[in-house]
């Protein structure tokens, strides 16, 4: 049994827009995005409870899925041998010796997005190291969420040599004889680079926040008085996607942060970056499965794991910490399936693309790409799908030849697509960015959600000007 494909219109916003709201309602995620799957399957014409089963293996079932979940289990593990080691208290009590504030702690999150370049590898390692400081340095989980964030896609874009990089030139290569080859096309992307202002401005408007420059607003800024009133780092009655109970007052003479921290992380960053620079893509579940063998292999020699016992026990409270983040990445799995049967992008540029006069060209391509992403938590769906019809108008303007019109229209493709998976509550980036900050994932997109429409907004004044 097949979910069919249907064309809803604009009505195939429908379960999206169900889960927007019952998500900003409630505050559960999970319960939005489930009844957003369950409309979705009626309206694909399903039976009740049956498509719900048929949706879900169709989404799950498949090599993507059980890699993402290979990922999260093994970053849940790999915290739980830090946990159980004690770094994580170590850590921040060394740190704290030594004068780190938390401008300093925002501000090597925020680094550490441009050394970990990959969107899934970034926000997990970056979050597994910053999380014990941000805790004691009074951060909430939020602005950590928001921090991981915007430092995953939006470095990730701006980086050619990368597997965005080489993704984007061949949507491009494959518009027209203009662009020659997948070379040329690559060249024609890294040239329009200047003009994708969204990941710039978001890259700046974070520092700007971490490094005290630019004052918190809007949500943000009451989970800040939040901690400064009460020291909770998430909202009471919040439901983080990651266990975030640490022991600070545990004693830690016992506790080398170099073995039980520092070797595991270089084993992971390594492997991550090593395979990177030898095969063009980051192993990223090698590089956490080795990054976890050391950590236990060190565990076990410091005597601090006992027992086989031990360590199923140790491996179990890992897998059972991510179990929050394991569901709701499954969900908004299976929303992007419905969102694609519904022909929720199609529908989107259909309405659109009759207006794309020159003038309006590049801000409403921003735009409809940031809309497409957001209504189906990809932003590389978007791209494949604004590509074909935005560039060619652009081309069709500008005579057959690359001229600035161009450059601007490839940027605001790659901007909007990233504004809009930012932004979204089904994105798996913006999920493990909330798993990797220990935050509630709807307390994270909200508190996100205006940072983001301000950068966005100055891009498409800044295209407007052009």
């Amino acid at each position: 049994l097949e979910l069919a494909e249907t064309n809803w219109g604009l009505w195939s916003l429908a379960p999206l827009a169900v889960t927007l709201v019952l998500a900003f309602l409630t505050r559960s995620a999970f319960i939005a995005m489930l009844v957003g799957c369950f409309i979705g399957t009626l309206m694909v014409g399903a039976m009740p409870g049956t498509g719900l089963n048929t949706l879900f293996q169709e989404s799950l079932g498949n090599a993507d899925f059980i890699w993402i979940c290979q990922i999260v289990v093994l970053i849940g593990v790999l915290f739980e041998c830090f946990k159980h080691s004690g770094v994580l208290v170590a850590l921040p009590r060394k740190l704290r010796g030594n004068g780190a504030s938390r401008r300093r702690v925002e501000l090597t999150a925020w680094s550490m997005g441009f050394v970990i370049v990959d969107d899934y590898f970034s926000p997990l390692m970056t979050g597994a190291v910053v999380r014990p400081m941000a805790s004691q340095a009074g951060i909430p989980s939020e602005k950590l969420a928001f921090i991981l964030d915007a430092t995953t896609a939006s470095v990730c874009i701006l980086v050619p040599f990368t597997a965005w990089g080489a993704y984007m030139a061949s949507l491009i290569a494959a518009q027209g004889e203009a662009f020659g080859s997948v070379d040329i096309a690559l060249g024609t992307f890294i040239a329009a680079i200047p003009y994708n202002f969204y990941p710039m401005g978001l890259m700046i408007f974070t520092l700007l926040i971490c490094a005290g420059w630019l004052p918190d607003f809007g949500p943000m800024r009451r989970a800040e008085a939040r901690v400064r009133q009460t020291g909770e780092l998430i909202r009471p009655g919040a439901n983080p996607l990651t266990d975030t109970e640490i022991d600070w007052e545990r004693p830690t003479d016992d506790v080398s942060i170099l073995q039980e921290l520092v070797l595991p992380v270089l084993v992971v960053v390594g492997i991550g970056a090593g395979s990177l620079l030898l095969s063009g893509s980051v192993k990223i579940v090698e590089a956490f499965l080795a990054g976890v063998s050391v950590a236990m292999i060190v565990l076990l020699a410091r005597r601090k794991l006992q027992s086989s016992g031990d360590t199923a026990k140790l491996i179990f409270a890992g897998a059972q910490s991510v179990m929050p983040a394991l569901l709701i990445v499954a969900l908004a799995y299976s929303l992007n399936g419905v969102a694609q049967q519904l022909g929720v992008g199609e529908a989107i540029v259909g309405l659109f693309s009759s207006q794309l006069s020159a003038d309006w060209l590049v801000p409403l391509t921003f735009l409809i790409t940031a809309a497409i992403s957001f209504a189906t938590g990809t932003s590389w769906g978007a791209f494949a799908l604004m590509m074909p019809v935005a560039l060619p108008v652009a081309m069709n303007f500008s005579a057959n030849e690359v001229t600035p019109l161009v450059l601007q229209t490839i940027a605001a493709i790659s901007g909007g697509g990233i504004f809009g998976d930012h932004a979204s509550p089904v994105s798996d980036t913006t999920v493990l960015a909330s798993l990797g900050a220990g935050s509630d994932h709807m307390d994270h997109v909200l508190t996100q959600l205006p940072y983001a429409i301000v950068v966005a907004a100055l891009s498409v004044f800044v295209y407007v000007l052009l």
